[in-house]
């Protein structure tokens, strides 16, 4: 179901819902309905009861005057975003344009997702990698913290987003409860449709008692409704378990293939018993590292070697495939029979083109015109992102498009860093720091320039990744504030809670282009990898979202994070996960850990049943008492 169905049903539901209600039950964001009143409850609280979030009120009032409501509310400041979209929609637009402000949002909302899905693969990610490369960090290290979180930086960043603010803190609890089921059941399911297959059973084991362990975690925290400083660094020491527990099952994994490779010397491969159920591995075929090389020179070779690196790269080593098949065959074709080098201009048009022609060639129609459509933002991010790709043999410096980026980069820095609270900043008041932030970047990329060459990066160029790395960070940060305060908007425009938005509309966006690239990877011959990332990921993502979210907030209030849960369907939520993790736990031994179309199905059913009692919750259908 796309988002736009998905938004007009709830519009329909909302619409009836609010005309059915007597005039003194106020429809609150939980799905809920209260007695109308307002209480002195503080704003401390994560996440709200209806009555404590004044702006859902406005949806009470008579059209005439919801403007000037949503204007000296402090509920419904949008502070931390570029737009205040409450006013958008109730002072900018007419009261009988709502079809239309939802339309608006809808399209405003995928090109967010859009620009979260590009900075995260194409820049945060690959820079995190030169990273790891330059660090000389192993495979398992990096595949277990750097690359989870370049690939699940999308979901940090907007819980994370989510949880800065008392209002929205439904939308974390939503997107990654409402991931994790969508995930593990339809994605899980989808590649058993696809490739049904025998899983690795030590590491599908591993991977679900640790998310079971994080989910009942969660569980006890929402239960009983406050989280302490320990409590939050235990939550995040849990995922450093989870990744020491990684490494040395890779270790001694790969210890065990070693002898056996030592006893059987004669033979050309291990015996098949070897690659039974219970290997952590998968036959993928191991690539050269030279050859490996994504789109604008970034590099993601590990995640072809190690089960770990495969957990969250499944995006990524498609893109390897694809250009690995494009250099193996057609890379003499196009080489040049004279040496010729690049003028200055030329090497930064050719840097600026996102456009492979080879590529292009054979893709299919609706490939181009969504790159078409994409092509400018692309072009956008390379002229502000520098990326670093440590295995081309001039590790992708591009000297004119590299110095123009040391002006273009920490100039974004400030106008996008916390929604652009320091873009109007005057120090001493007098001169303003994106001016002299502007002139400093200007003054080093001339020393860079008249110090470099085209041909030879300098030994500094690993330092571009982690301005690249930062450029991102902020980026994604900002573009996640966005998705959260416009799906806050629709929550009140809708009377819909943000726990229903965060679980559809946040969890689909995020995990959507996830779940196409494991069927693809599972299609091609590869469904271990695919179910392996259908886990690992979340585990991440579940950890750090909350566990860093809380932190921030500890640091912002200096007091414990207190959660007062958004009515049943946080329970539902949480329940449905759980129910989903356990029968996994279950099925999948009594299978002998073979996923075939049956269990395929059931997960699928199992995902429909889940969305229908969350939806009938939210709409007070399904209540207690």
């Amino acid at each position: 179901m796309s988002p736009a169905v998905f938004l007009s049903v709830l519009l329909v539901f909302s619409c009836h819902q609010q005309v059915t209600s007597d005039s003194h039950v106020l429809r609150s964001r939980t799905g809920v309905g209260v007695v109308g009143g307002s209480s002195n409850t503080t704003l401390a609280m994560m996440s709200q009861n209806n009555n404590n979030d004044e702006c859902d009120l406005v949806m009470n009032l008579s059209a005439a005057d919801r403007c000037a409501f949503v204007k000296n509310t402090p509920d419904c400041n949008m502070e931390d975003s570029f737009i205040n979209y409450l006013q958008v929609a109730f002072c900018l637009l007419r009261p009988n344009l709502t079809p239309l402000t939802i339309t608006l949002c809808i399209i405003w909302l995928l090109f967010l997702f859009v620009i979260l899905g590009l900075t995260a693969s194409k820049f945060f990610c690959p820079n995190l990698s030169a990273i790891s490369t330059s660090l000389h960090l192993t495979h398992n290290v990096a595949g277990v913290t750097f690359l989870a979180l370049g690939n699940g930086a999308p979901d940090i960043f907007s819980a994370m987003a989510a949880f800065s603010h008392p209002h929205t803190a439904g939308l974390a609890v939503g997107a990654l409860f409402g991931a994790g089921i969508f995930v593990t059941t339809v994605v899980a399911g989808s590649v058993a449709l696809v490739k049904p297959f025998a899983v690795a059973s030590r590491p599908f084991l591993r991977d679900v008692i640790f998310y079971m362990v994080a989910v009942f975690w969660t569980f006890l925290i929402l239960y009983r409704g406050t989280t302490t400083l320990g409590e939050t660094l235990g939550y995040l020491g849990l995922y450093l378990v989870y990744v020491l527990t990684v490494i040395i099952s890779a270790c001694i994994y790969n210890r065990q293939k070693h002898l056996m490779n030592r006893s059987v010397r004669n033979v050309a491969h291990i015996p098949a018993e070897f690659h039974s159920s219970d290997s952590s591995d998968d036959e993928v075929p191991c690539l050269n590292a030279g050859t490996i090389q994504q789109e604008y020179g970034r590099n993601m070779v590990a995640p072809i070697y190690t089960p770990q690196y495969k957990l969250i790269s499944a995006r990524i080593f498609l893109r390897n495939q694809e250009h690995n098949r494009r250099v193996c065959v057609s890379e003499s074709e196009y080489r040049p029979l004279l040496p010729y080098s690049e003028s200055t201009s030329q090497i930064l048009l050719s840097s600026l083109n996102p456009v492979d022609n080879r590529k292009w060639r054979r893709k299919s129609w609706s490939w181009r015109v969504f790159k078409v459509l994409k092509t400018p933002l692309e072009v956008l991010l390379l002229l502000c992102i520098p990326v670093v790709d440590p295995d081309k043999e001039d590790k992708n410096w591009r000297r004119p498009l590299n110095c123009l980026q040391l002006i273009t980069a920490p100039l974004m820095c400030v106008l996008f860093f916390q929604s652009g609270i320091y873009g109007d900043y005057m120090i001493q008041g007098q001169f303003p720091l994106w001016l002299l932030t502007f002139l400093l970047g200007l003054f080093l990329s001339a020393i860079v320039f008249c110090t470099t060459t085209n041909d030879s990066p300098p030994k500094y160029h690993p330092l571009f990744a982690l301005l690249g790395f930062v450029v991102s960070a902020v980026l994604i940060s900002a573009a996640a504030s966005e998705v959260v305060s416009l799906l806050h908007m629709l929550g009140v425009v809708l009377s819909l809670s943000n726990t229903v938005l965060g679980l559809t509309l946040l969890a689909w966006g995020n995990s959507i282009g996830d779940c196409f690239s494991d069927i693809t990877i599972a299609r091609q011959g590869y469904p271990r990898m695919a179910i392996s990332a259908c886990f690992g990921g979340i585990i991440f993502n579940m950890l750090f979202g909350v566990g860093l979210g809380c932190l921030l907030q500890m640091i912002k209030t200096h007091s414990d994070v207190q959660f007062e849960p958004e009515g049943l369907l946080t329970w539902v939520l949480a329940v449905s996960l759980g129910l989903s993790l356990v029968l996994s736990f279950v099925i999948v031994p009594v299978c002998r850990f073979h996923l075939g179309r049956t269990y395929g199905i059931f997960l699928l059913i199992l995902y429909a049943i889940f969305l229908v009692i969350a939806m009938l919750t939210e709409f007070g259908k399904i209540h207690i008492g």
